[in-house]
């Protein structure tokens, strides 16, 4: 009785979860390690960390729970043109919740001005720009009433453009950015297949605006402490403020935390594994009553950077 109870409320709670992620204002993902995967949000870092660099993180929300949040991403950016004051990007997401899987594939672009002669100090402009496919699945939702108009049109392949665009400014140990991933009102249902039917509302990509920053503080010759916070706002859900404080050891070993306000408390941790790989873990401890249905969430980050000989990093980017 107690399993069938909560396996009653959990389909209840994805119900109305894909109801508010899909068809009224679908969100982007959300992502603890904000901090190492800017470019999904703002194509102004491309280029940024002046190497070639590879980025993979994998993310599991609300472990145990059918139909949870399931994301991916992949990111590659390189420095170019005569002064390296260009980047360029792919970035690729695959996301999935419940019967929607949505997959977007951009290119990014980033042009940076010197503002400053004898330090690091970069303001940076990007572009992204690609494409988005939407499926829905209505068949692996267990409804009350199979009958349910709404739900007798599966979406395949829904094709839509993503053209985004962003603003990153960074120094040596400071950076800030602000962005918009998408800047289309792309609608995800035709409003011809719902006509004559009783329903009102057209899923449609709502701006998501993003702000970023964080300063990294030399606490001593083997210690570094960098706090950091990101803001997402998106008209018609609530307002999304992160905050994590994290600590480098000895240039190789990272420990932090973060804050999610009304929604989680994390633990990450990092490791320099060599000059060129970084990998990160990070767990989310929900702090709302969805905690009670799921034990947490992971994320898993990887990242990959290409030098050469004329590359004059010493010591690791905390960014």
């Amino acid at each position: 009785m107690t399993i069938n109870l909560q396996r009653a409320k959990w389909n209840y709670m994805i119900f109305w979860l894909l109801i508010a992620q899909v068809a009224v204002a679908q969100q982007d993902p959300q992502y603890t390690q904000y901090m190492y995967n800017t470019q999904i949000v703002n194509p102004a870092y491309a280029g940024s960390r002046e190497v070639l660099s590879f980025g993979v993180l994998g993310r599991t929300q609300w472990v145990s729970l059918d139909g949870s949040p399931q994301t991916g991403t992949f990111t590659v950016n390189f420095p170019t043109g005569l002064y390296r004051n260009m980047g360029l990007g792919l970035s690729i997401v695959h996301d999935q919740i419940g019967p929607a899987i949505e997959s977007n594939a951009v290119v990014d672009y980033s042009y940076s001005i010197n503002m400053a002669p004898y330090t690091i100090s970069k303001l940076s402009f990007g572009l992204k720009a690609g494409v988005d496919l939407l499926d829905v699945d209505y068949s692996r939702l267990e409804l009350s009433d199979p009958n349910d108009a709404l739900f007798q049109n599966n979406v395949d392949q829904r094709f839509n453009l993503q053209v985004g665009a962003g603003i990153y400014y960074r120094t040596e140990q400071f950076y800030a950015g602000v962005s918009v991933p998408n800047f289309l009102n792309s609608k995800h249902f035709d409003e011809s297949s719902l006509e004559n039917q009783n329903v009102n509302d057209i899923a449609v990509e709502r701006l998501h605006y993003f702000y970023i920053m964080g300063y990294v503080f030399n606490l001593g010759p083997s210690l570094k402490f960098k706090p950091a916070t990101l803001v997402k706002f998106v008209s018609g859900a609530p307002l999304q403020w992160d905050a994590s404080a994290n600590f480098l050891i000895n240039e190789k070993n990272a420990l932090g935390a973060s804050y999610r306000w009304n929604a989680a408390i994390s633990a990450l941790v990092g490791f320099q594994i060599s000059r060129s790989v970084f990998a990160g873990v990070a767990y989310d401890y929900q702090s709302t009553a969805i905690e009670d249905y799921s034990n947490g969430s992971y994320e898993v980050f990887l990242r990959f950077d290409v030098f050469n000989r004329l590359d004059r990093v010493l010591t690791p980017r905390f960014f």
